[in-house]
C-alpha cells in the first residue's frame, strides 16, 4: 500500500549547524555530479527516511530526495551517520540504496526508523571481520557506500528480506541468527 508523499521539509535541520559540524566536506564529491533518480520511483515525489544507528546512538531523520532530485546537503548526513562507526572513516553513499530502502518501507506499511546494523566498511575493518567470520565478503559492497544491513522494528526481519526480494534491485542477505537484512546496490542475487 504506496502512501502519500509527505513534503519534505526538515525544521530541525538547519545550514549553518550543517556547515559547523563538518558535514560541507561531505558534499564535495556530489558538488559537480547530479545524480538522476531509479526510473521505477516517481520522479517528483519526496522520499524520507529515519534511522537509528545501533552502534553509535545517533538518529536521523530526513527528506533524501524531492522535487526530482536527491539533496545533496541530506546525502551528506546520510554519509556521516553510515560511515564506519569502528574507525571514523566515510565514504560516498549511493542514494540507490536509500531508493531500496524507501521502497521497502512504503511496501512494509511502516513509518518506523531503520535499525542499522552496518553500513560504509572500511577496507581496514572489513579485513578484521573477515578474519572473524567466513561470512563477510573480501570485495564486500559495504566498502564501496552500496550496502547495508538493517532491521525495521516491529516488522519481521523474514518478511523484510522478502519485500527487499520482489524488488529485484540488488543482492538481499537475510540473517536470521543476528536479526538484520543485506541489501545492496550491486547485481539481484540472495542468501
Amino acid at each position: 500500500m504506496a502512501e502519500t508523499p509527505k513534503p519534505c521539509t526538515d525544521a530541525g535541520f538547519s545550514r549553518r549547524r550543517f556547515l559547523r559540524s563538518g558535514g560541507a566536506l561531505c558534499l564535495l564529491p556530489l558538488a559537480a555530479v547530479a545524480l538522476p533518480a531509479r526510473a521505477s520511483l516517481e520522479a517528483s515525489a519526496s522520499r524520507r527516511l529515519s534511522f537509528a544507528h545501533t552502534h553509535t546512538g545517533e538518529h536521523l531523520s530526513l527528506c533524501y530526495f524531492e522535487n526530482g532530485s536527491y539533496l545533496p546537503e541530506s546525502l551528506g548526513r546520510v554519509q556521516h551517520l553510515f560511515r564506519d562507526f569502528r574507525s571514523g572513516e566515510a565514504h560516498q553513499i549511493d542514494p540507490g540504496l536509500l531508493d531500496i530502502l524507501y521502497e521497502m518501507q512504503r511496501l512494509a506499511d511502516r513509518e518506523g526508523s531503520y535499525e542499522i546494523i552496518s553500513a560504509y566498511r572500511s577496507p581496514a575493518t572489513n579485513a578484521g571481520l573477515r578474519r572473524r567470520s567466513a561470512g563477510v565478503a573480501e570485495h564486500s559492497l559495504h566498502l564501496k557506500g552500496q550496502a547495508i544491513d538493517v532491521r525495521l522494528p516491529g516488522f519481521g526481519t523474514r518478511r523484510l528480506a522478502e519485500l527487499a526480494r520482489g524488488l529485484q534491485r540488488g543482492g538481499v542477505g537475510y540473517y536470521a541468527s543476528s536479526d538484520f537484512v543485506h541489501v545492496d546496490t550491486g547485481r539481484v542475487r540472495y542468501w
